[in-house]
């Protein structure tokens, strides 16, 4: 086993060259990116960052403003459209990609297969989204396989609820936009030919986070709609439920339970879906708020992924702890993010209110499903490192990245930008700043300056961007090639906790291990304060590699410094310094003349 690094791209924001940046401005005004901005060339460097996998958001066609009238692609009303450019999480057609991609919007399908097949190329595997818990308020499929029907086509809109309605609707109410839109537009208050008429909905549908609202709030996620699984207003499932024991079998046994069973219409549309763009050369899926959909369609879902890819990459929100063991053992989830436990401590680390302690509670507490909790520092829905709502300054991700991608076997996903200090400051429209924006047209400063006109080299970095760059390209190749990653994790932390005072909040260690590799990590997460100790490594790590007592070399695999391990008496001791926002990446020199008998 290897770990995988996943790179996210906002697709819609990465080969954009404008640097124009207007509040609102349209695509002639901030540019937009494309599919064929994915060149050979940005591919390769790509992976060259250490990147296993490509998450492409943003791919599925969702509402937009701008007119694509003459490809037969129906307008959207601008009062249901967040921002200029719209919500990659408001899908319009799942069976077509967005045509803003395309060079050529009537080939938009085809110039998203051409990269899939460029990715492939490149050494890299395909991710995309699925949101299966809402769509666009109008969905408009222009692409459906021959038999397939629009979401909410066949729906009996007379009822709130039948368990074959895609939709739940407030029968006899029409919708009505939030309050807040008069006082904050659309558009920010521009006029366009498609607010002239307003936006008429009827009967109302359910709101894409559950307001059963007919005039929702503005945080009610107004611009789309919930899909129905089967589960009825009052909370209680209308389709069969999996025996507990489910938990440990396998894709096999799960496809096979659900081959006799009547399942909702919903899910099979959504199945359908996922083995569209499975054929289509896709090689997994991140799934958008997973919570909010029934654990058992996970498990018909993905049970069906894995009986046609047995290899397909499956990621998930999750944000409920107490839900993690089901969506990965009855859902068969691969991977959920590690938001609410690991990104949050080490954020709070980072901003100096947090203690490094936290750690190895999380990772003791997880240690029955580590590897499947990914770990990230930065996403779209997260705020830029180097904004100042986070951490101010992206060297302060250094430490926090090497135990994010060393404390685990889990994958690793960095957010593009990330690599080079990118602090999301644009005041885009409807996104602001700290987040780079995904409703608006926009350019990305600091990627732009190593996109280089499309060179995709780095000339227009400073040497702080560079330096970083090359740290998380040396971490993540080091991840992806180090097999003790994937073996036994020993806390250094409780054996040093006196030795790294006064900064035990500030200070983490940790040792990793397998037959063929042994690792010592540490971090100082302190901007202001070194510290010189010695790094004790405790009886029971140095029995468990079958150390001698004597001296074994080490190398700091991040700067190529050279260490000493002695172990005396069973206890090992690495002489350290640790200046502010240092990363140690020690590999142990252990030969097999070295090691003590068994």
């Amino acid at each position: 086993m290897k770990k995988a690094n996943i790179y996210q791209v906002f697709t819609r924001l990465f080969g954009n060259t404008n640097t124009n940046n207007k509040p609102w401005g349209t695509i002639e005004e901030n540019g937009i990116g494309k599919f064929s901005h994915f060149s050979d060339r940005a591919l390769s460097e790509i992976h060259k960052l250490g990147i296993t996998h490509i998450w492409y958001t943003g791919v599925m066609h969702h509402a937009l403003i701008n007119d694509y009238r003459e490809f037969g692609i129906t307008d959207d009303h601008p009062s249901i459209v967040k921002g200029r450019a719209g919500s990659p999480y408001a899908v319009k057609d799942y069976y077509s990609v967005n045509p803003d991609l395309a060079d050529d919007p009537s080939r938009r399908n085809q110039e998203f297969y051409d990269l899939i097949a460029r990715t492939h190329r490149a050494g890299m595997k395909v991710i995309v989204d699925i949101v299966p818990n809402h769509v666009a308020r109008v969905y408009q499929g222009l692409n459906n396989p021959e038999g397939v029907e629009d979401f909410g086509a066949s729906d009996d809109t007379s009822v709130s609820y039948r368990r074959d309605n895609n939709f739940y609707y407030l029968p006899e109410q029409a919708f009505k936009l939030p309050e807040q839109l008069a006082t904050e537009p659309p558009l920010d208050g521009e006029s366009h030919p498609s607010n002239e008429t307003p936006y008429t909905e009827y009967p109302a549908k359910w709101t894409g986070n559950g307001s059963r609202l007919a005039q929702p709030n503005f945080d009610d996620w107004y611009e789309t709609v919930k899909v129905n699984y089967g589960v009825r207003p009052d909370g209680t499932k209308e389709f069969d439920t999996l025996p507990d024991d489910y938990r440990h079998k396998d894709h096999a046994a799960h496809f096979a339970f659900w081959q006799d069973k009547d399942v909702p219409d919903s899910w099979k549309k959504f199945r359908d879906i996922a083995l569209f763009w499975t054929e289509k050369g896709v090689d997994g899926f991140r799934y958008d708020m997973a919570e909010m959909v029934p654990v058992e369609f996970w498990s018909y879902m993905n049970a069906w992924i894995k009986h046609r890819n047995p290899e397909a990459f499956l990621m998930a929100e999750v944000y409920q702890p107490d839900l993690y063991r089901d969506y990965i053992q009855l859902g068969k989830m691969d991977y959920l993010y590690d938001k609410v436990d690991l990104y949050d401590s080490l954020k709070a680390v980072m901003q100096g209110h947090g203690s490094t302690g936290e750690i190895g509670r999380i990772q003791h507490e997880l240690r029955d499903i580590e590897h499947h909790m990914l770990h990230f520092l930065d996403n779209h829905d997260e705020q830029r490192i180097a904004s100042p709502e986070f951490a101010g300054n992206a060297d302060k991700g250094k430490p926090a990245m090497l135990v994010s991608v060393c404390l685990s076997s889990s994958p690793t996903m960095i957010y593009f930008g990330q690599e080079v200090g990118e602090p999301g400051a644009e005041l885009a429209g409807f996104g602001q700043p700290s987040r780079t924006s995904i409703f608006d047209y926009i350019g990305v400063p600091h990627h732009q300056r190593w996109m280089n006109n499309g060179d995709f080299d780095g000339g227009q970095l400073n040497a702080s961007e560079r330096e970083l760059r090359h740290f998380y390209q040396t971490l993540l190749n080091l991840a992806h090639q180090s097999p003790a990653l994937c073996g036994d994790y020993h806390d250094l932390y409780a054996a040093n906790y006196d030795n790294f005072a006064p900064m035990q909040d500030k200070l983490y260690a940790f040792a990793r291990s397998s037959a063929e590799q042994k690792l010592v990590l540490a971090a100082n997460f302190c901007d202001q304060n070194g510290r010189s100790l010695s790094l004790i490594l405790p009886p029971e790590v140095i029995n468990s590699w079958q150390l001698c007592d004597g001296d074994y070399r080490c190398i700091d695999r991040l700067s190529d410094t050279q260490y000493t391990l002695k172990v005396t008496g069973g206890q090992g001791e690495i002489e350290a310094e640790l200046p502010p926002l240092a990363s140690l990446f020690l590999e142990i020199n252990v030969s097999p003349s070295e090691e003590c008998p068994a």
